[in-house]
């Protein structure tokens, strides 16, 4: 899966990116406390964070934890007194059905991330259809 956070240059231009820095390490906490322990949740670059899930091959248990990031990133994030909405996008690529290898299984998760993105935001779809 990769998340793109939606609103997050907000914080950046009101309070700067040390702040925005804080934002990040709160979402990634929330979406931690989202995946199992074998799950792992990084920072791709900029506001993108990749959850990566060994041995999880099916779009039901996907959406399910889809669902539950999604729900944790809609709580406002408070930074120096202000709170601030967030929201995420979310793309998804199985494996093996979606690609065959961890490059491409990041960028089809990546396409499907930015057309989450431009279909509104606050959504989940899977590379190669329009679930979530």
């Amino acid at each position: 899966m990769m998340v793109d956070m939606d609103r997050f240059k907000q914080v950046n231009d009101a309070l700067g990116h040390r702040a925005g820095d804080v934002v990040l390490v709160q979402a990634a906490r929330r979406i931690a406390a989202c995946v199992r322990k074998a799950d792992t949740v990084a920072r791709h670059g900029g506001d993108e964070l990749a959850i990566v899930m060994p041995g999880v091959r099916t779009a039901e248990d996907c959406c399910a934890v889809a669902a539950k990031v999604l729900q944790s990133q809609a709580v406002p994030f408070e930074v120096e007194g202000r709170d601030f909405g967030i929201g995420a996008s979310i793309g998804v690529s199985l494996y093996p059905a979606g690609a065959g290898d961890g490059e491409a299984l990041l960028r089809n998760a990546d396409v499907a991330m930015y057309r989450a993105k431009q279909q509104g935001r606050n959504a989940c779809l899977f590379y190669g259809n329009s679930q979530g």
